[in-house]
């Protein structure tokens, strides 16, 4: 019986995989050492985890050009963090300025409030590739404008929005950055790019494991805590603190999964964001020419030539996602993900809706030797009654 080849994971767009030895070694090293419970006892074990919190939130705000640390809020995930910035932002009446490439982690929030809130949505036009014009923003700005919610690169054709020059055309609004998919890859600058509320994951672009995530405020902006409960401060008060950023952290917090995200952020450090944003350019670039010599693909988004992350959607005449997903895991190991990939906004800006899209996502780990095997894997496909 012949060997299975070995697996190819190109589903980085959903969780980085394979983790740097470094965040795997930080783990393991961390639950073996100390209890995890920062701030709720005086004891060695508890001061050494606030440490290990500390020292990641002064990393996440050095990495994302943030003054103050005591800015960063440390979540379960983007989702959760898009939802605080969101539900405590908008009032009734606001007017919210998004795109038609967003996450249903903005637009699920969104049409929520649209319905309970009485919010209005203005929706960007876009190009078929998915990008905005920033020029367009202007036009669209009304005295009622609170909000600009962008989804710095998307995750369904890898188009990547031009924040400096939104920042600049943002007028009175406050604008609130998705980087679920470029944080780790393309540079994030709060002060540079009038960023006032930026999200981000940890299990993507910043190598870190599930389940971690944030968001950083900008300075003098303030807005109700979406969960409320213990926090190690202020303990003889029944109300939440007000402190940054005790408000926003209840609960006991994931100290190991920050660990793993600070060591994630330490890798990129070491190795160095444009070294790991070339390699993945690299790769995707030579994914995009390989599928243009396929016959029947479709390939959804900017081209290679164009400055975008590395989630490629394709699509096969007389072949469904699903199938094509299916075919390259159970033949040749290939891990992707087919489908809407929780952005329904998006393939119907892009006309792939509602049957989405086969989604390709290399990552800085992932081979020239992979890339060319799930070429030719896609063209036997092709080929294949």
């Amino acid at each position: 019986m012949p060997e299975s080849p070995p697996p190819i994971y190109l589903d980085n767009a959903a969780t980085s995989f394979p983790k740097p030895p470094e965040v795997t070694q930080a783990l393991h090293r961390l639950i073996q050492e100390i209890s995890l419970s920062p701030g709720r006892s005086a004891h060695h074990f508890s001061l050494a985890a606030s440490r290990v919190i500390f020292e990641a939130r002064e990393l996440v705000a050095d990495f994302f050009g943030c003054p103050d640390s005591s800015r960063v809020v440390f979540t379960s995930n983007v989702t959760e963090a898009l939802n605080v910035g969101i539900f405590g932002l908008l009032q009734p009446g606001d007017q919210v300025l998004t795109t038609g490439v967003e996450h249903n982690s903005v637009m699920r929030p969104l049409r929520h409030l649209e319905k309970t809130r009485g919010i209005r949505l203005a929706i960007l036009p876009t190009d078929p590739t998915g990008a905005i014009d920033p020029d367009d923003i202007p036009t669209h700005l009304s005295p009622k404008t609170r909000l600009i919610i962008i989804n710095h690169a998307s995750n369904v054709t890898g188009a990547v929005a031009d924040l400096e020059a939104i920042g600049n055309r943002k007028g009175g609004a406050l604008l609130m950055v998705d980087a679920a998919q470029s944080a780790g890859v393309f540079p994030l600058d709060m002060e540079e790019m009038s960023i006032d509320f930026l999200a981000f994951t940890g299990h993507k672009g910043l190598f870190g494991p599930t389940g971690t995530g944030g968001f950083l405020l900008r300075e003098g902006l303030m807005l109700p805590p979406l969960t409320m409960g213990g926090t190690g401060s202020n303990s003889e008060q029944e109300e939440q603190p007000q402190l940054m950023p005790d408000c926003y952290e209840s609960g006991t917090p994931n100290t190991l999964g920050i660990c793993g995200l600070a060591a994630g952020l330490e890798f990129i450090k070491k190795i160095g964001r444009e070294t790991i944003r070339l390699r993945e350019e690299h790769l995707t670039r030579m994914l995009l020419d390989g599928l243009r010599q396929i016959p029947g693909v479709t390939v959804h988004g900017p081209p290679a030539s164009a400055r975008r992350g590395s989630a490629v959607s394709l699509t096969m005449a007389d072949r469904s996602v699903a199938d094509l997903a299916f075919l390259l895991d159970r033949n040749y190991g290939i891990m992707a993900r087919a489908g809407l990939h929780c952005a329904p906004a998006a393939h119907r800006t892009i006309s792939t809706f509602p049957q989405g899209t086969l989604r390709l996502s290399p990552g800085f780990f992932n081979t020239e030797a992979e890339i060319q095997a799930t070429l030719t894997a896609l063209d036997k496909i092709r080929t294949t009654p």
